[in-house]
Parts: C-alpha cells; sequence; structure tokens
C-alpha cells in the first residue's frame, strides 16, 4: 500500500493527479482496524485498486483528533453512525463526500449486508469521474450542515439546581438497576458520570445517586471487563453484563476509573473499590510507564496464540479449563467456580475471568472463611499470572499523549493521598516533568504526544487543559507551588489560543492550527472528558485559588452556553456536569500554615487530605513558597495562632477564625 500522511503534499498529489482521497481514519488498538488492514489494505488485488484510483492517506485518531473529529462528524451525517476504522472519501481539497466504516472484502459482503470493499472503491472512483459535480454538491451539503450545526448556540442559561435535578432524572431512567452502569450492550464505563454522582451525593447526601455508582462499580469490578490477573480495565463490554470485553486497554479508560475507583473508595470505604484502584495504578506503573515518565497509550485488543500461527482477540486474557487444572491442582476446583471457568467457556471456547458472586458470598457458599478463599485466590492468581507473562503480549502503542497523561497524572496525584502511597506521588511527579521537558516547544507551545523522541503536532484545546487539570491535583497533593504555576501558563495561553473572540466558546483547535472545512468544536464528553469540559472545571478551580475572577466568568459563561445539552443529554457531558455542579455549590477554600513536616502542620494536612472533598482548593505553606504572594492570595498575611501550624477556611466568601487542631479543622470542613 502507498499510505501518505496528512498534509499538503498529499492535498497536492490530489489535485495534480486529479484522484479523490482515501482517507483511513483509525488506532493502534483498534480489533476492527487490522481486521480491515489484514482482509483489504494487505490484499494484492486490493491495494492495487486503492493506489491506482485514490491518494491513500492513514491517520493515527489520537495524534489528530481535529481530523477524526471533523470527518466522524460528516460520516455520522452520511450515514447516521461513526466508528472506527473510519473510511472516508475526500475531494481533492479535502472535502468529504462519501464514507464509512469497516468495510468487508468482496468474498464477506453478503455476510454484513453491504457491498464488499473492492466494490465501493470502483464505484466511488466512478462517480469521481463521471458525476463531478454531485459529489461537489454533496460535499458542500454536508461541510454547510455541520457549519450550521457547529455555529447554532441555544440561549444562555447559567447552571442552576433544576439543571442538576433534571440531569440526575435523565440518568436514572437510563440507569440498568440489575447490572449497573447506562442502557444495555455494548456497555461503556462512563467514569465522568459516576464522578459527577458522587459529587452529587456530597453535596445533597442523596442514596441514590451514591447506589447507582457503588451497583456500577461493584458490578465492572467483579466482571471480565476487569482483568481480574494483572489488573487494569478493557476497553468496554460487549454485553450489559461487563462479562465480555472488547479486549483493548486505554490508558484514559484505567486513569479516569482508577481515579473515580479511589474516590469511592474515600466516600464508602468498601474494600474491593480500594484494592481495584490500586490494582489498576499498579498495572499501569508496571505494564504502561515509560522509563522516564509519562504513560503509553494503548494494549491492543489482539494478541498471537500460544503457537504464534495467528491473531486472536483476547488471547493474552482467557483461559481453558484445562490449562487451569493443569497450573493449580488441587485449587483449580475452587479457583473455576469462583471466576467463572467452565468447559465449555464463556469466549470462543475458553473462559473470561470473572466473578459471578462476590467472594464474601462465595465464602458462605463454601462454608469458608473469608480470609481462607482470599489466600487461595492470591496463591492461584500468582501462579495464573506467571504462565500468562510467557504467553506473546498484545501489541503496545508507545505514544505519549498530552492529555492522556493528564488524566494520568490527576489519578496517581489523588491516590497518594487517599492510599498514603509515596511512590504514587512520585510516579505523578516524573510523569508532570516528562510532559514539561518533551512536550513543551521552547517557544512555550504545547505538543500532542511523543514517541521515540518525536512530537510532530501541536497541542489542542484537551492537551491544555487536561494537562493543567493534572498539575492542580498534583499541586494539591505536594503542595509544590511550580505546578500552581505551570498551570496558570497553560490556562492563560488557552484562552488566548483557543478561545474564539466573537462567540466566547472555546474551539478544539487552536487560532494558528490547520484550518480544515470546519473548525471542531465539540463540547461532549465521550470516552474522555472532552477540551471545553476540562477547561471549565480548571478554570473554577484557579479562580479559588489564584483570585482570578476573570477565570470564574469564562467558565460560568461556557456552562450557561451548554446548559440545555446538560439537560437532556446527561451521559454525554459527565465531566461538565461535575463543572456545572461546582459551580452553583458553596466553595471551600482552605490554607494551611506553618512547617511543612512539623507534627501540627501534618496533622491538619491530613485532616483536610483524608476526606472526600470536591469542591475545595487548599494552599500551604511548602516548596516554591517565595511564589506564594504572586500565585494565591491564600497563603497571604497568614500569622500562625500562638506560633503553631494554623488552618484558615473560607466558604463561599465566608471566612471562620483560624483553627490549630485537626478536630476544629474536621468540623469548619463538615461545614463547608
Amino acid at each position: 500500500m502507498d499510505w501518505h500522511p496528512w498534509g499538503p503534499e498529499a492535498l497536492e498529489k490530489a489535485r495534480s493527479l486529479d484522484r479523490p482521497i482515501f482517507l483511513s481514519i483509525g488506532y493502534t488498538a483498534c480489533h476492527w482496524c487490522h481486521v480491515m488492514e489484514r482482509e483489504s489494505f494487505m490484499d494484492m488485488d486490493t491495494a492495487g485498486i486503492m493506489n491506482s484510483l485514490f491518494v491513500c492517506v492513514k491517520v493515527d485518531r489520537e495524534e489528530r483528533p481535529d481530523l477524526d473529529g471533523v470527518y466522524m462528524t460528516a460520516v455520522s451525517a452520511l450515514t447516521g453512525r461513526g466508528g472506527w476504522p473510519l473510511s472516508v472519501f475526500l475531494l481533492p481539497d479535502g472535502t468529504p463526500f462519501y464514507g464509512g466504516t469497516y468495510f468487508p472484502p468482496e468474498e464477506k459482503a453478503a455476510r454484513y449486508g453491504m457491498p464488499g470493499f473492492g466494490t465501493v472503491l470502483k464505484r466511488v472512483a466512478e462517480a469521481f469521474r463521471s458525476r463531478r459535480g454531485d459529489l461537489v454538491s454533496s460535499g458542500k451539503e454536508i461541510c454547510d450542515s455541520i457549519e450550521l450545526h457547529e455555529g447554532s448556540r441555544a440561549a444562555l442559561r447559567p447552571p442552576d439546581k433544576g439543571l442538576i435535578d433534571a440531569a440526575l432524572s435523565e440518568l436514572r431512567k437510563n440507569h440498568d438497576t440489575r447490572n449497573g452502569g447506562f442502557g444495555g450492550a455494548p456497555k461503556f464505563p462512563q467514569p465522568m458520570v459516576l464522578e459527577f454522582l458522587l459529587r452529587h451525593h456530597h453535596v445533597t447526601g442523596n442514596a441514590g445517586s451514591l447506589a447507582i455508582v457503588e451497583r456500577t462499580l461493584d458490578r465492572m469490578a467483579r466482571g471480565g471487563v476487569c482483568d481480574q490477573l494483572g489488573g487494569g480495565f478493557h476497553r468496554y463490554s460487549t454485553d450489559e453484563q461487563w462479562l465480555v470485553p472488547h479486549f483493548e486497554k486505554m490508558l484514559y479508560d484505567n486513569a479516569l476509573l482508577a481515579g473515580v475507583f479511589t474516590e469511592a473508595f474515600q466516600v464508602t470505604g468498601r474494600p474491593l473499590f480500594g484494592r481495584v484502584a490500586l490494582e489498576t495504578l499498579d498495572w499501569l506503573l508496571g505494564d504502561m510507564q515509560h522509563p522516564s515518565g509519562g504513560f503509553f497509550s494503548t494494549l491492543d485488543a489482539d494478541s498471537a496464540t500460544a503457537s504464534g500461527e495467528r491473531m486472536e482477540e483476547g488471547a493474552f486474557y482467557t483461559w481453558s479449563a484445562k490449562v487451569i487444572r493443569e497450573i493449580l491442582g488441587p485449587d483449580a476446583p475452587v479457583f473455576s467456580g469462583l471466576f467463572g471457568v467452565t468447559d465449555g467457556g464463556n469466549f470462543e471456547g475458553r473462559s473470561i475471568l470473572h466473578l459471578p458472586i462476590s467472594l464474601e458470598e462465595a465464602a458462605v457458599e463454601h462454608a469458608a472463611s473469608p480470609d481462607d478463599l482470599e489466600a487461595l485466590v492470591s496463591r492461584c492468581r500468582k501462579r495464573l499470572l506467571a504462565v500468562r507473562v510467557s504467553r506473546p503480549k498484545p501489541q503496545r502503542d508507545e505514544k505519549i499523549i498530552t492529555s492522556w497523561n493528564g488524566m494520568a497524572i490527576r489519578a496517581f496525584a489523588g491516590a497518594a493521598l487517599v492510599f498514603e502511597r509515596d511512590d504514587y506521588r512520585k510516579s505523578a511527579t516524573r510523569t508532570a516533568e516528562f510532559l514539561l521537558a518533551n512536550l513543551r516547544r521552547g517557544d512555550g507551545r504545547l505538543l500532542r504526544s511523543w514517541k521515540d523522541g518525536d512530537a510532530p503536532n501541536t497541542g489542542f484545546l484537551e492537551d491544555y487543559a487536561l494537562f493543567a487539570d493534572g498539575l492542580l491535583a498534583l499541586y494539591r497533593a505536594d503542595g509544590d507551588l511550580r505546578w500552581l504555576r505551570e498551570a496558570v501558563i497553560l490556562v492563560d495561553d488557552m484562552l488566548g489560543l483557543f478561545m474564539d473572540d466573537s462567540s466566547q466558546t472555546f474551539f478544539d483547535t487552536a487560532k494558528d492550527q490547520e484550518r480544515l472545512f470546519t473548525r471542531p468544536r465539540d463540547p461532549s464528553d465521550n470516552a474522555t472528558p472532552s477540551g471545553t469540559s476540562g477547561a471549565a472545571g480548571v478554570l473554577l478551580t484557579l479562580s479559588l485559588i489564584t483570585g482570578n475572577e476573570s477565570y470564574r466568568t469564562v467558565a460560568q459563561r461556557v456552562l450557561a452556553q451548554h446548559s440545555d445539552m446538560l439537560r437532556r443529554m446527561p451521559l454525554g457531558f459527565g465531566r461538565m456536569l461535575c463543572a456545572a455542579l461546582f459551580s452553583v455549590t458553596p466553595a471551600c477554600q482552605t490554607a494551611i500554615a506553618g512547617e511543612p513536616g512539623e507534627a501540627g502542620f501534618e496533622a491538619l494536612l491530613q485532616t483536610f487530605q483524608k476526606r472526600f472533598l470536591p469542591h475545595a482548593v487548599l494552599a500551604r505553606s511548602g516548596p516554591g513558597a517565595s511564589l506564594a504572594a504572586e500565585l494565591t492570595p491564600l497563603l497571604g498575611n497568614r500569622v500562625l495562632a500562638g506560633g503553631k501550624a494554623t488552618a484558615f477556611v473560607c466558604t463561599d466568601s465566608e471566612c471562620a477564625l483560624p483553627v490549630t487542631d485537626p478536630e476544629a479543622l474536621e468540623k469548619l470542613l463538615t461545614r463547608g
């Protein structure tokens, strides 16, 4: 195949040869991308057709989310659906006129009820030769439709309690009360929606919000979507019971889920949630971290079978009952019963490990003590892992993506506090330092991704917003004001690069980035938080820390512009709902002054950090204290009470008297 990268050279070649462009957008861990590559792109006859009739361009959606966003919107407008691989046919100027997702080869076309890919290629090329005017008109209609949609704006309506109540009602309607999660198959984790529900419970005490979170996380933790041996989560479940996953593992899923499991443990104290959070983070440290810091992006769904003769989805993770018996010996019957292993299997003749019932329930069923059962499970896991590591491993995509690493920094920094894990704090610190050293140009411009020393693309809105979000979480964890300083720099640059002066809304691409047929602007939270949602939350947090009210003004305007969608489609706006709730909730500003490391100071600090306080900010004496006056007024003019470490708490613009006693601080935080 003669693939070209996206860029002026490919467009110029299409113009000079007077050929349409075939644009394939996918990503390394995409199972069906690999299927289409094997079936069609690597087939000599099909490749010959492609090379002779088209200029063929391949794009990694993770490196160019702007291209993925606009062309996905175009294909969705054309077909009513989208996904990857994304297959788009363009005029030589880049205008889309036809597209789809996976196209089967000719011999499989009837099975899928669609024309084979070779037939599609020939029909499109013929239409380009004989009906060019129709294609130009079709492309213009698509572009006009997208521009009209992107340009439409509902009347400004600031978030209020009514919006939160409406969103909650809609979420309850969609909640699966039996299996957890939302809707039926396929079932996606929705960690940002769970974040919102945890925050809603925190603010209102609503037991129903917490029940949805607990049910969902419990079912996910026990399902096949969770890697029961190695830790971490697969992309999503193909069924409604969280049993059969799509086996790829993504950094963003695991960062977000580790974060929400950590918060759920903090709120509920349930050991299961704490264990899963730790196992997920430890898996990231063991399998996904670059030696110099930073986290790789994905593990593939497919891997070679034990014989190495073919690639199969889930081959690395699934087990036959026979192999389980050979490895575990006398422990096999109990382990197999616990983890749903059967001779027939539950996935193509093999078994995906899962826990049909909890270990506590199983202990009663087996008349065994929970401790004995835990010991059996622990030793069986070790034996199976020792065998699994010798299997052919799934391919790892070793791109380090800025926004995804921002999510990882946030997850590790938060868990460092909750679990008192200094190695997690150090990992978050190393990742932040790696990004600042390798993904920021000399002129300060943030870059999108890095691999083997190469960082070719400038960053997008989500990179600025989510990296800043991670830096603020790290500042909360260790109090080093350099992280706050870097977050302020990123946010100020973000406002200059991505804020539209006329509409006062965010675009996903910067003012000086490549202009496509439309400028991307997608505020919805899909698998990851949108740049707009991330920006709103960061701006609200920074306004409280720095006292800069202009940050809050921008955030409130952005939330007001999208409030109608938050009411109607809350499942698609989980992180923005968190920001909306933040904006209408009395916020707590806490400063702790004193000598770091001194017993009284550390006692006050622990009192704050052990609590789930999603709408509170913290400033404290610590490294980089000379920057305090410049960056945050919370540390200004703080006189220690009686010479002791002192906490200063203000809630909703009302300040309490300074306190030196941890119990007194606890009461103030509970009140706030």
